[in-house]
């Protein structure tokens, strides 16, 4: 993540307050984190030698709720982009009106090169680091880059052994054996697929529209599926070593079972007569940068990948219509206030992705009341959630004559600084 990402956040957030005319006292609140925690804690390597590796825990706000938060580990980890993401966690729990507020936690470490005793005993480790600063009623982890159930079930074990009792509603996105719920796996992209079709519904555009998806990981294949399953034309996609474009538009199911046989986009597409995607037909295509993705002429941009990848620079060619930030920052202050210039409708990422955290709160709720939902119950649940905010995040917007953006913090800041007055 850029060095600047919390400050671009925090521009974000301003621009919001002004646009809404609050209070300038209730965003300077927000600026500053409750509690930033540092560990340096150690782990034992199979070679029998003691490690130490860095983990953060930033706690930003508490106002309307337990913090919550997920966990990634990654070698790039920064403190600045970890306060950045809870920040974005505190007004997502608030625009979503759930009962929380926002953190987020790293660890600087690459997973990969961890054999499974070192990614158990490092996990372990951590949350003894952080045993005392978190809990169902004080503070939620959840899984995040990089992590997945396995860990949130050994965080959950871990935490049990130390508390002296059974405490599966620590973390969300467990095994659902565990205790974890049903359709979490799935929500993130759902979510953003019922705030799009609302979205186009009230500009009153149908049709096959088409799309491309930058970030084909768990949220950007479910997006894309999603899309390809409801007729929209998905024409490009990509992963971290770039994609594959066909204006025909591409089978989403073939691309999976393609990069599922080998890890990568790399060779999911056709040259000349030659198709390494099995799917039945024979279609040309070709290889396209992460760049060029965001470039397409396409109704639909779908950046589910990384933060800062539509900036000042390239804006201005930036040819779709809408833009539904799956991942966590895709757009700069900047970049946002021209594309809003250029009447580009962009679904700001704590609306698009805010239904993991959504699904994550269902979970919570599951273990603490000892009930367990179906898959229909939690995705109906899921559904009327997010279509019942971004009701709201529209209305905003038309009210104030502003984006969806500015809307959708104006909305959420409001939320936060009521909690904070009672």
């Amino acid at each position: 993540m850029a060095t600047n990402e919390f400050t671009d956040a925090i521009e974000k957030l301003e621009k919001a307050v002004n646009a809404a005319g609050i209070d300038r006292q209730v965003a300077a609140s927000l600026e500053h984190p409750n509690k930033i925690l540092q560990i340096e804690f150690p782990v034992k390597m199979d070679d029998g030698s003691t490690r130490y590796f860095t983990g953060f825990r930033v706690q930003h706000n508490n106002a309307r709720g337990p913090y919550k938060g997920g966990i990634r580990y990654h070698p790039k980890v920064e403190m600045e982009e970890v306060t950045a993401l809870a920040l974005w966690m505190s007004l997502k729990t608030a625009l979503l009106d759930l009962p929380f507020g926002g953190a987020k936690a790293g660890v600087v470490v690459d997973p990969k090169i961890l054999s499974e005793r070192e990614l158990e005993g490092l996990t372990r480790s951590f949350t003894r680091a952080i045993f005392v600063d978190i809990g169902p009623q004080s503070d939620v982890p959840a899984p995040d880059l990089n992590t997945n159930s396995k860990i949130m079930a050994w965080i959950a074990d871990e935490y049990s052994k130390l508390a002296g009792k059974s405490s599966p509603a620590v973390v969300t996105g467990k095994p659902i054996e565990l205790g974890g719920s049903e359709g979490r796996a799935a929500a993130t992209g759902k979510g953003g697929f019922f705030v799009l079709k609302k979205a186009l519904e009230k500009m009153k555009l149908d049709g096959q529209l088409t799309v491309a998806v930058q970030g084909f990981g768990n949220v950007g294949a479910e997006i894309a599926q999603q899309l390809f399953e409801a007729g929209f034309k998905v024409v490009a996609i990509s992963d971290s070593r770039g994609g594959i474009y066909l204006e025909s538009g591409l089978d989403v199911e073939a691309v999976l079972e393609c990069k599922k046989e080998s890890g990568t986009l790399a060779g999911c597409y056709c040259v000349n007569s030659v198709c390494d995607i099995k799917n039945k037909g024979k279609f040309g295509g070709k290889e396209i940068s992460n760049q060029e993705i965001l470039e397409l002429p396409i109704d639909i941009l779908v950046p589910a990948a990384l933060e800062d990848q539509i900036t000042k620079d390239n804006s201005e060619r930036i040819k779709a219509r809408f833009i539904l930030e799956m991942a966590n920052g895709p757009t700069t202050a900047e970049a946002d206030e021209a594309l809003y210039k250029k009447g580009v409708v962009v679904i700001p990422d704590i609306l698009a992705n805010a239904a993991g955290v959504t699904v994550s709160y269902f979970e919570w709720y599951q273990n603490m009341h000892e009930e367990h939902w179906t898959a229909g119950e939690v995705e109906k649940k899921l559904k009327e959630k997010m279509e019942a905010v971004f009701e709201k995040v529209w209305d905003g917007s038309k009210k104030l004559e502003t984006s969806l953006r500015n809307a959708a913090y104006a909305l959420a800041v409001e939320r936060i600084a009521q909690a904070q007055k009672l």
